[in-house]
């Protein structure tokens, strides 16, 4: 396992040392799929956001409850390493639910970040990050880029 994924419990304990160290943790979630330019702007427009970034990656059985049966493309272990490689972010956790409801309320971070087909009042965690004082991030999208957009354009050629 790579020193970016964690276990809840562990990032529940690294986000209390970052709090008391007066760090900003940034949270944001997907499938991460196809990992395309459109997450690396995500990525990098919520670490600018605060000091330490943590995504939350759906399990490949909670995106078959959301996205299908044909989907993941990728299994969560090719998807996480990829994941690893990206700079802007400093740990992963894995998710099997159908939200981010549980991490979300476990950390509580300061800023909470969806990409741009979200609405602030949508975005699940929200209320609970914004009661315990943090604020939400809308990063707008990229025009073009979704992995279902591509998985699409790759089917019809």
């Amino acid at each position: 396992m790579s020193a970016k994924v964690k276990n809840l419990a562990d990032l529940i304990r690294i986000r209390g040392e970052l709090k008391a160290k007066g760090k900003k943790v940034v949270f944001t979630n997907g499938c991460f799929d196809l990992i395309h330019s459109g997450h690396i702007h995500l990525f990098k427009a919520a670490k600018q956001e605060g000091d330490v970034l943590i995504v939350a990656v759906n399990t490949d059985s909670s995106i078959r409850k959301i996205k299908g049966s044909e989907r993941p493309v990728f299994v969560l272990a090719e998807r996480l390493e990829v994941l690893e490689a990206v700079e802007a972010v400093d740990y992963l956790v894995t998710f099997s639910e159908e939200t981010p409801i549980k991490p979300i309320s476990a950390l509580l971070p300061d800023v909470l970040v969806k990409g741009g087909d979200w609405q602030p009042e949508e975005v699940v965690g929200g209320m609970e990050v914004k009661a315990a004082g943090g604020k939400i991030v809308i990063v707008p999208y990229l025009p073009g880029y979704s992995s279902t957009g591509i998985i699409k354009r790759i089917l019809n050629t």
